[in-house]
């Protein structure tokens, strides 16, 4: 097999984990996982049944970003600015952090073949400044990017990623001395500033024969500017309560809402339940992540921007959406989303069917019944 195609680990270093057990991690809530014949159906599924609106008609709205404009961002606060996808560029005090980075035109092991970026990111790695740390969730192709990694190795001064993760970026060239790993609730301190690697409800693997050889997992941020959260991938579990418990609240929870499906409900949240893991966070507004970018499921581009937004005002829950590459600071967030142009804070309505928009926004206008017990 392709090395490439599958994760390299060292079962050795690995055994020290409580959630590694007999070569594979676990999540803390167990669940079934799809055996031959369910993942045969779900194959099925992607070469026969019908799937309109997978894919934008018109070019999806990106504010390009400059080197000049992130150096021009104060050096004070938390600046935050959603690349595409799960890929996230923070200014934190002074210094630049990248959650996810994935700039390949697909997220895959090739580059013929496998999901389409929908849109250009609004910045090239080449044009980043030096990146002090960049942060993995977990070992899937739409998050950690082969390409992007090694482009990144020579302007990033650390890696933080999961358990077993590390393997798979010495393999690409990665210096052992520049990587952290983490394992679930293990925290980094330096200064006032904290990062805590937490669980999620998920799984890994890069090919065949690789399920779960590394850990996965969200990411906490808490500065004296602010906390943030990034969840990475997750179905919906109690551990959100937890994580919000110990580390909440968060000023911003960057909550993953794409790529959800009937066929795999318990490592992918549909966008009501990424409301209530933000609410389980402890969060205060919410952005939502893994969307917008790639075709990973079933279910319209633009379903889970539309669905998470209706389900957020339902639950009274403040949320953002901006355009990609537009830039958001913790301080003064209030003030900036209340200045924000409607078609900044709902981009995507403007790029749907008419059809699809009129019957959605009818069906919110609709009051809303109480059922009686």
């Amino acid at each position: 097999m392709n090395s490439d195609l599958k994760a390299s680990v060292d079962t050795e270093s690995l055994s020290q984990s409580s959630r590694f057990h007999e070569g594979k991690f676990l999540n803390e809530h167990e669940f079934e996982q799809p055996g031959f014949v369910k993942t045969l159906h779900i194959f099925k599924r992607f070469f026969t049944e019908a799937a309109p609106d997978k894919f934008p008609v018109h070019s999806l709205p990106v504010q390009a970003v400059t080197r000049a404009q992130l150096d021009a961002l104060t050096n004070d606060d938390i600046h935050l600015i959603k690349l595409g996808h799960s890929s996230v560029l923070m200014k934190v005090l002074g210094e630049y952090w990248l959650f996810d980075p994935v700039f390949s035109e697909r997220a895959s092991p090739f580059s013929f073949l496998g999901p389409k970026r929908f849109h250009q990111t609004p910045i090239s790695i080449d044009e980043l400044p030096p990146i002090a740390r960049v942060l993995i969730s977990h070992n899937h192709y739409d998050h950690l990017d082969k390409t992007s990694v090694q482009k990144l190795a020579s302007k990033t001064g650390e890696f933080f990623v999961p358990l077993g993760v590390d393997k798979d970026l010495q393999r690409w060239g990665i210096d052992a001395a520049v990587m952290t790993t983490f394992d679930w609730w293990q925290e980094w301190q330096t200064g006032e500033t904290l990062v805590a690697f937490t669980p999620t409800q998920h799984f890994s693997g890069r090919g065949l024969g690789d399920s779960n050889n590394t850990l996965w997992g969200s990411w906490v941020v808490r500065t004296p500017a602010g906390a943030v959260y990034f969840s990475g991938d997750s179905g919906y579990f109690t551990g959100f309560k937890d994580i919000g418990n110990k580390y909440g609240p968060f000023d911003i929870t960057f909550i993953e809402t794409g790529a959800y499906d009937a066929d795999w409900p318990s490592v992918h949240m549909t966008p009501e339940e990424s409301v209530t893991a933000h609410q389980d966070l402890q969060g205060k507004m919410m952005i939502p992540i893994h969307n917008g970018t790639f075709s990973l499921a079933f279910h319209t581009w633009y379903d889970p921007l539309e669905r998470v937004s209706s389900a957020a005002l339902q639950s009274d829950v403040t949320l953002l959406a901006p355009q990609f590459g537009q830039p958001l600071s913790l301080s003064g967030l209030a003030e900036q989303v209340a200045a924000m142009p409607v078609n900044n804070s709902s981009w995507w309505r403007e790029l749907m069917p008419a059809a699809v928009l009129a019957k959605n926004l009818a069906a919110t206008a609709e009051p809303q019944t109480t059922a009686q017990p």
